[in-house]
């Protein structure tokens, strides 16, 4: 299974920290070069879907999702049924190469399957599908945030392409969020621990640059500033919490913030 990397030229740090990442868990990987936002301010005037609306996307992530589009390409024109793709910020569990050396475990139905862990609250089916190596895979059923790490058929990589090649959306929106049609229509799992996640939540020696980014249009934008919700607004909101875990507890769903695999000392 080909493992690609996503990495900016300005960012041979990174590129290296990926690099001694496979090397411990035995796999290859071809790096991708990131498109980089900073040689195409213009891209953050590329059409965009309604959902960003009230926040346009910034260039960052709009050549975010361009990179993720070129790793889109390569599976899609290759002969692999699955493809790995990978931002070049992440840690790996330790037990991560056994599943990525062999492409044998993934279901014949799966579309995506998500190998990261964002540490946000999700939904999955309580329905369990054991992979081996300690890992387990769960449909998911809601909104996962983060594309740092993931798999992707070469049919979904196509139907991605094309739903993308006139309107920009956030990546990982696209592909987890069930609003959007492009999700509602795949079968998404969820690899439980999950396999890899951002260094940033377990070292915290690479930043995210495109959380960075993501900040300072927030900040930019002025919604930053909004008061605090009234009590009556929470209190509506923990009211709506508590009917929508009572609401998957009755269609066999549960509520998970899915954890990281066993990491090695020293990473």
């Amino acid at each position: 299974m080909k493992c690609l990397v996503i990495n900016l030229d300005r960012s041979p740090n990174r590129l290296a920290h990926m690099a001694a990442q496979f090397a411990r868990l035995g796999i290859g990987f071809e790096r991708v070069a990131a498109i980089d936002a900073r040689q195409h301010p213009e891209l953050a005037l590329q059409s965009q879907h309604p959902k960003h609306a009230a926040q346009r996307l910034s260039a960052g992530e709009v050549a975010c999702l361009h990179s993720h589009r070129a790793c889109w390409t390569i599976i899609a024109q290759g002969e692999a049924s699955y493809g790995a793709v990978f931002e070049d910020d992440m840690v790996f569990s330790a037990n991560a190469g056994a599943l990525l050396a062999d492409a044998s475990w993934i279901p014949a139905d799966a579309d995506v399957v998500k190998l990261e862990t964002y540490f946000h609250t999700t939904v999955i089916q309580r329905e369990r599908f054991p992979v081996g190596h300690g890992f387990s895979m769960f449909r998911l059923r809601k909104n996962h945030i983060g594309a740092g790490g993931y798999l992707i058929s070469r049919k979904a990589a196509r139907d991605l392409l094309l739903v993308t090649a006139d309107i920009n959306v956030a990546v990982d929106n696209l592909i987890f969020d069930p609003a959007f049609a492009i999700s509602t229509g795949k079968t998404i799992y969820q690899l439980v621990p999950a396999l890899c996640a951002q260094e940033r939540f377990v070292g915290a020696k690479l930043p995210s640059l495109l959380a960075e980014d993501r900040d300072a249009a927030w900040a930019a934008s002025g919604l930053a500033a909004e008061r605090k919700k009234p009590v009556m607004a929470r209190i509506r909101r923990e009211a709506w919490r508590m009917a929508r875990w009572a609401a998957d507890f009755c269609r066999l769903r549960r509520q998970i913030v899915v954890p990281l695999g066993p990491v090695e000392a020293g990473d």
